[in-house]
């Protein structure tokens, strides 16, 4: 997969310049951070929760400890 260069970039910004107009593109652009910010952070959460889970099953398999035979 390549990335779009300059000038693709430019075309595709003023494109969207074109559909939502000036004054409306630091609205969108707003959303558009907001909602990466919200989509990171429930991320973050899920995966917090995902390696407490494993940890807590890593706890559980664990064989319990023998006492050792203090006269060896």
């Amino acid at each position: 997969m390549t990335f779009p260069g300059g000038w693709e970039l430019l075309v595709i910004l003023f494109i969207v310049l074109l559909l939502f107009g000036a004054k409306k593109l630091p609205d969108l652009a707003g959303s558009v951070g907001k909602s990466i910010k919200e989509f990171r952070k429930a991320s973050d959460e899920a995966d917090a929760e995902s390696r407490a889970r494993e940890e807590s099953r890593a706890h559980e398999e664990r064989p319990p400890a023998t006492p050792r035979d203090p006269e060896s």
